[in-house]
């Protein structure tokens, strides 16, 4: 069956892939702990462009009594925040890195406000893409939010798991719109929803965002560990983070999620559903995930396995929520 890619879709989709390259790129501020590169917002150390070193930076421009707010949050002594100590904290580094994040989010709200301008002229033929539009937007505009909460926050934990839990959120929901967004979206055959498989998909679903908030926390904790044992290797890491119940869990937790994902894909092969490449897509991230996690509690908390590891979830999700829809269309029809 041939289908028509409507512009509204490719405006949807781009947005899309915007979201998920920017959750990887967030992911590259987490593993290289830059999140406090930008202490301020919307501006970055007072500045548009932020600065290359701490000689570049205007003092003046700086809101010393944030800064003390902050510190007596976390506990310490407001009066020896001066701006002299704020900026020894200068870091060009962490600053440019937080920097492009910030940048990168710049195509996803233009590509995001777009999809929702397009959507109002579907309100006769499909009124739930408007809503669904403004829904994506306002998350947007609340992920936007949390974001300058977690800067003032000095990353709280909590704070950036709900932040991550949005983002999946909205990626969700710019899939749906990418999907539904013409007369006749894209659907599994009827025999999708035979012997129990739409149920094992589902079931891999919930997996799939369960363990995600799990391993947010876990990167919480790894946050905590990078700022109170920043001289100890990272292989030593995960000898602390053992300790807690969420790293036992979320580590536990994987190997049912394999177990799901085999079986949602020895299924489908079996039904022929003509969704190979999406399958193959999901059991691939599934396995490829299962390594890294095993690099991670074996060898050591690597950077680059800890963005691989949080960026190949998003297209995870998006993969598997695209096969639900298609499935869910099959049993309308």
């Amino acid at each position: 069956m041939s289908f028509t890619v409507t512009r509204f879709q490719k405006v949807a989709a781009a947005a899309s892939i915007a979201l998920i390259l920017l959750i990887f790129v967030g992911a590259i501020v987490r593993a290289t702990g830059s999140g406090m590169g930008c202490p301020d917002w919307p501006t970055c150390w007072g500045c548009l462009i932020p600065p290359t070193n701490a000689d570049q930076i205007d003092v003046n421009k700086l809101d010393i009594e944030k800064y003390r707010k902050r510190a007596a949050r976390h506990g310490i002594d407001p009066a020896t925040i001066t701006r002299d100590s704020v900026i020894k904290e200068f870091n060009p580094t962490h600053t440019w890195v937080e920097y492009v994040n910030r940048l990168t989010s710049l195509p996803l709200g233009l590509l995001t406000l777009a999809t929702f301008i397009m959507a109002q002229w579907q309100w006769r033929k499909r009124p739930v893409i408007p809503i669904v539009a403004a829904l994506a937007l306002f998350l947007l505009g609340l992920n936007a939010w949390m974001g300058a909460q977690i800067v003032f926050s000095g990353l709280k934990p909590g704070i950036i798991t709900i932040h991550m839990a949005l983002a999946i959120l909205m990626l969700c929901l710019l899939v749906f719109l990418a999907w539904r967004g013409c007369d006749d979206p894209w659907r599994l055959p009827k025999s999708c929803r035979d012997n129990g498989l739409a149920k094992i998909a589902v079931l891999l679903f919930v997996l799939i965002i369960a363990e995600g908030v799990l391993g947010s926390q876990v990167r919480e904790k790894t946050d905590d560990l990078h700022k109170s044992h920043s001289a100890a290797p990272r292989s030593e890491w995960v000898g602390e983070l053992e300790q807690s119940p969420t790293y036992l869990i979320h580590r536990s937790g994987s190997w049912a999620l394999l177990l799901a994902s085999i079986m949602f894909f020895v299924r489908a092969k079996k039904n022929r559903t003509g969704a190979k490449v999406l399958e193959c897509l999901v059991l691939g991230i599934v396995l490829s995930q299962m390594c890294l996690g095993l690099i991670l509690s074996h060898v050591g908390i690597l950077p680059i396995a800890q963005v691989l590891h949080i960026g190949l979830s998003s297209i995870l999700v998006s993969a598997l929520f695209l096969w639900i829809l298609g499935c869910y269309q099959s049993a309308r029809s």
